[in-house]
């Protein structure tokens, strides 16, 4: 394992519907951005964290605080785009994408992710899934959920509540939208056209299961809180000040 070559990119998007120049929002004295890239730095097996952004703002800030940042075309459709676009002339066994809106990523989860990949053969990249705790988590269409076979890997990827529950006691796993891919398999990947479920459901992973490959999921019991709105941002700031006032 100490080998191998594992470089996590976080794509950053200024623009955004709900949130605009969220990536800069301040949390507690640093700017979201920030706070995700010294996570991903803590990670014992992430060799370089890069953030590959649209925007010179986002480019300059981070630049002033020592961090590696690429600028990419801002025309690129997907944050797995613009992950490839980073790193395509670069060397590496493993790419991690990481979300640029959790600042509440766990180091751990990042390690785990790559150990599975590296243990895991037939797989050609691995995520988390977490236990669903808050019941309203089931319903909301923005949590993603997860169902996997008893090897752990992916079934299927819904934002309805998967699986039906007739006869047994009901769990349900959420997903949490951390990537680790094989480098190889990166470039082969966003070649592929989207495919009929992955536009209904609007959840790239599920071009990957309907063309045939396997994603490794890893069960992890912390949570995470993307930041979509600015009541999401309201509720990072709470927690974090909360872990950094302790």
């Amino acid at each position: 394992m100490r080998d191998l070559r594992v470089i996590g990119v976080i794509p950053a998007r200024y623009s955004s519907t709900r949130l605009p120049g969220k990536p800069l929002e301040d949390i507690n004295g640093k700017s979201m951005i920030l706070r995700v890239v010294e996570q991903a730095e803590r990670s014992k097996l992430i060799n370089e964290v890069i953030v590959a952004t649209d925007d010179k703002r986002i480019f300059d800030h981070l630049k002033y605080f020592g961090k590696t940042a690429v600028m990419t075309d801002p025309e690129i459709r997907t944050g797995t785009d613009r992950c490839y676009e980073a790193v395509k002339d670069l060397k590496a066994d493993i790419i991690v994408n990481i979300q640029g809106d959790e600042p509440l990523l766990d180091p751990d989860t990042v390690d785990s992710l790559i150990t599975a990949l590296i243990q895991s053969e037939s797989a050609v990249c691995s995520t988390p899934v977490k236990l669903i705790n808050d019941a309203q988590e089931i319903d909301n269409h923005n949590v993603v959920k997860a169902v996997f076979d008893k090897n752990m890997y992916a079934l299927y990827f819904s934002r309805s509540r998967i699986p039906f529950n007739r006869n047994v006691h009901e769990m349900y796993y959420k997903h949490i939208g951390i990537y680790a891919y094989r480098q190889d398999f990166l470039k082969t990947f966003i070649a592929l056209e989207s495919t009929m479920l992955e536009k209904s459901e609007s959840l790239e992973q599920l071009r990957m299961l309907e063309n045939g490959y396997k994603i490794k999921c890893v069960e992890v019991f912390k949570d995470s809180k993307g930041v979509d709105t600015p009541e999401d941002l309201s509720i990072v700031r709470k927690i974090i000040s909360e872990r950094e006032n302790r």
